[in-house]
């Protein structure tokens, strides 16, 4: 069984380019998308859960932030790992992120890097990943 990733970010470039990639390097996922914030919730509303989100921080409306901490939120979701894609680099962003997110991958990005930290979430559960990342900042 494939396992599900929700891309999410208002560039619909990005969203063809992240999603092509993926499709490109593995034939083990199925990809959805989502061009804003309000969109992903409905996404998730409707769906199974997803198994990874990537997860754009600045949008219009309903940022990257707010998203997430509706994820974290609800008891369905809150299990769902999610990597932020971020142009983003300033410090409160990424320590933003870091709190509520389960890794942090600046934009243009290395598709060999963001495959690497697709299967790492992808093969752990979402307390196994906080944890790990938890033990590795310390």
């Amino acid at each position: 069984m494939k396992k599900k990733i929700l891309i999410v970010d208002d560039e619909p470039d990005q969203v063809f380019t992240v999603q092509k990639s993926i499709e490109a390097s593995s034939d083990e996922f199925e990809v959805f998308s989502a061009t804003s914030g309000e969109q992903s919730i409905e996404f998730l509303q409707k769906h199974e859960p997803p198994d990874l989100i990537l997860l754009d921080i600045m949008m219009p409306q309903m940022d990257g932030i707010e998203v997430i901490k509706k994820i974290r939120e609800n008891p369905v979701w809150s299990h769902i790992p999610v990597v932020f894609l971020t142009a983003r680099t300033d410090k409160l962003s990424i320590e933003d992120s870091m709190d509520l997110g389960d890794d942090y991958l600046e934009k243009p990005f290395d598709i060999d890097d963001l495959m690497k930290r697709i299967q790492k979430a992808v093969g752990t559960t979402h307390s196994e990943w906080r944890l790990q990342k938890r033990f590795l900042e310390h």
